[in-house]
């Protein structure tokens, strides 16, 4: 199994969580994160004042899919997260160890 993390958008998270469910992929964790890569923040002005955000909104989705998933999710979330502008995110796919069902008890891929 892996574990696959996307960091992207939160203007995206609509598209790409209905692009995972399309290929019948339902169960997802999404968390409301902040940070920056090669864009380094943005500039803002408030009430005359400029002001540098350096830690910028995005949203991560975790999936932990059988091995022979991951391809296919990695493509479709993807194609619907890209913009093909600075900021877009990253991708990251991780070893898992074991999975857990808690209510039943059921351990590996069926716990998924």
């Amino acid at each position: 199994m892996k574990k696959v993390e996307c960091v992207i958008r939160p203007m995206k998270i609509e598209e790409v969580k209905e692009a995972l469910a399309s290929i019948g992929i339902v169960g997802m964790t999404v968390s409301d994160v902040r940070g920056y890569g090669r864009q380094r923040g943005r500039t803002e002005k408030y009430r005359g004042n400029t002001y540098v955000v350096s830690l910028l909104p995005k949203v991560k989705i975790e999936v932990v899919v059988p091995d022979d998933r991951v391809e296919e999710v990695i493509e479709t979330a993807l194609r619907a997260a890209q913009t093909g502008e600075i900021g877009d995110g990253k991708i990251f796919v991780t070893h898992v160890e074991e999975a857990i069902r808690i209510r039943t008890g059921e351990r590996g891929e069926a716990a998924l």
